[in-house]
């Protein structure tokens, strides 16, 4: 897959010293690169600092960007690998999954939606993510690249630097430990839950 004509221009221009050109590539790329790292790392200070590390990396190695592929496969790949890594390191010094983000600010009237319905939504992606957090680093990376970006198999193989059978292995596996780690209730309807379908 190629890369946008104005994405190209931008690698080139960056190439030649244009660091505004290189912040143009920042902004079209931020969400996506910290939404992967957030979902691999599940916490905001981690997944901003990951985030940050990526684009660096990505700028200090810009000259080996292979045009032919496309520029978002190249950086998440990068993002991934560098968060794969930091999460095997974290293995010994794993912080409690039940530590909440901290709000530094206290709002006592707002427009913001009603409290209820927002509490479920963080419930919610709060029992995702301890479900990812359950996975292997290599799992949890193609679980994510699947079905939070929807890349095709050949494309996460591409980020992950592996084999299409090997992509589509992980995922079954994945999907076998989340079901595992689900109550049989929840299990039985699988057949909803897009994680836990199988290819």
């Amino acid at each position: 897959m190629m890369s946008d004509p104005t994405v190209l221009e931008w690698v080139q221009a960056a190439l030649n010293g244009d660091q505004d050109a290189f912040a143009e590539i920042v902004h079209a790329y931020q969400d996506a690169v910290y939404n992967l790292c957030y979902r691999m790392l599940g916490e905001r200070g981690d997944a901003e600092d990951a985030a940050q590390e990526a684009f660096l990396r990505a700028y200090l190695n810009l000259k080996r960007y292979d045009t032919a592929r496309s520029f978002k496969t190249w950086l998440l790949s990068i993002a991934s690998n560098y968060c794969i890594d930091r999460l095997r390191r974290r293995r010994l010094s794993w912080l409690s999954l039940d530590d909440e983000p901290t709000e530094t600010s206290l709002s006592l009237a707002s427009d913001d939606p009603e409290p209820e319905p927002l509490t479920l939504r963080r419930e919610h992606s709060a029992a995702i993510q301890a479900l990812l957090n359950t996975l292997s680093p290599d799992y949890r990376a193609v679980v994510i690249l699947r079905y939070w970006y929807d890349y095709s198999y050949a494309e996460i193989a591409d980020i992950m630097d592996t084999t299409e059978s090997a992509v589509k292995s992980r995922l079954f596996r994945a999907r076998q430990a989340l079901a595992d780690r689900i109550d049989p209730q929840r299990a039985a309807a699988s057949s909803i839950n897009p994680l836990l379908e199988t290819t």
